[in-house]
């Protein structure tokens, strides 16, 4: 068993890290047209006009994967369920003995699919409902009569003893429906709400700049509203994706969905059979690390220069707020795709953060002021 600390040694590799995770973006199509996806994949609801990922790329990059380390895979798209192998891609993971993601809209969910889901011992399932009735959800989507396929994807998913996950974007139209699609969750026989803010990157980047997106301010107060007060109407278990520097004392000591950030134990697999930070290597070229056919792993995951620089660089290097912020050693920049995405600069802040502290909303008592501009201290070493 390899182990799953910082680091592993052995005869052929240097001190590197664990390669815990792999994430694999299966199309490159969707069956949805979701306004706000990062990715922004086409829409192909057949799976027949764009790339999927070959089945032999992906088990050979499981096969290469195991001896760094690997312990699971994440499935995710565009919409993992269309791959025309996919029964095939399961089997997989289920002789390697991996724990198994996948990240869905719900609608190829059918019976027989949860099932199949059901015969990995160590499963995760998320299913995106981004709004407690078919209107809202359907507008989000861009697809009609997706709501209630959701829906029933998620009681097959239930039937077949896997409690889904439920992750809801957020924005303008849904906001006031945070409490509602708790308890649909709650009705469908959910296990947790994952509350996620919209990235600007792909079609989230327009949204960003249009009247249906929220601002940070308006975030943080449902942030807030979901840890502090709906959390405690609720048996299941709420999570609200912002930053770690705003979530609780209380959220943060219980590890209630607050631990390290794991970029450095991450590698993607995009549909055109590349591997890349992650999915982002759809759209920028230079996070796209070699690729699966012929590149060796072990010399993707050991020399790939950005790869080096994040394990050298996290988290002394970020810049900005996230340079400055008490928590970068666990939240490591929040996401190091999406920064470089709007800055070409691995070490740009997340864009959140620094919004919040032009704003004056960053918390105060998770800023290193030693570290800070104006401080009179500036510069004077961490460890004091």
């Amino acid at each position: 068993m390899v182990p799953s600390g910082e680091g592993i040694k052995n005869q052929h590799m240097q001190d590197i890290p664990v390669l815990n995770q792999m994430y694999f973006y299966l199309t490159e199509g969707c069956n949805l047209a979701c306004r706000h996806c990062w990715i922004a994949p086409k829409y192909d609801p057949e799976a027949k006009r764009y790339p999927t990922l070959a089945v032999e790329l992906f088990e050979r990059s499981i096969l290469q994967a195991k001896p760094l380390g690997l312990s699971g895979v994440k499935l995710t798209g565009g919409e993992p369920l269309m791959h025309p192998q996919i029964y095939q891609l399961l089997k997989i993971v289920q002789r390697e003995e991996l724990s198994l993601t996948i990240e869905t809209n719900g609608l190829l969910c059918t019976p027989e699919m949860a099932a199949e889901v059901a015969r990995s011992e160590k499963r995760f399932v998320s299913v995106s409902l981004d709004g407690a009735d078919a209107d809202t959800h359907e507008w989000v989507r861009g697809i009609s009569g997706s709501f209630e396929k959701t829906r029933q994807g998620i009681r097959n998913l239930v039937n077949a003893g896997i409690k889904p996950q439920i992750i809801l974007s957020l924005m303008r139209c849904n906001s006031d429906q945070v409490e509602a699609v708790v308890r649909l969750a709650e009705e469908l026989g959910a296990s947790s709400v994952k509350f996620n803010i919209v990235q600007p990157t792909g079609r989230g980047e327009n949204f960003h700049k249009g009247i249906n997106g929220l601002d940070v301010g308006e975030l943080i107060d449902l942030g807030y509203f979901v840890e502090m007060d709906l959390a405690r109407e609720t048996d299941l278990r709420l999570y609200f994706d912002y930053p770690m520097a705003f979530r609780r004392l209380s959220r943060i000591a219980s590890g209630d969905g607050c631990g390290v950030c794991g970029i450095l134990g991450i590698l993607g697999v995009i549909a055109s059979g590349y591997y890349a930070l992650c999915g982002i290597g759809e759209h920028i070229p230079e996070l796209v690390f070699g690729q699966v056919e012929t590149d060796p792993l072990e010399e993707v995951w050991r020399e790939s220069k950005i790869l080096n620089e994040l394990r050298e660089g996290l988290p002394e290097r970020l810049e900005g707020v996230c340079g400055r912020c008490l928590m970068k050693a666990r939240c490591r920049g929040s996401c190091i795709a999406q920064n470089y995405y709007r800055s070409n600069n691995l070490w740009s802040p997340f864009w959140f953060c620094e919004q919040a502290e032009a704003e004056g909303l960053f918390p105060s008592s998770r800023i290193n002021y030693l570290l800070s501009e104006t401080h009179p201290l500036s510069g004077i070493s961490n460890s004091l």
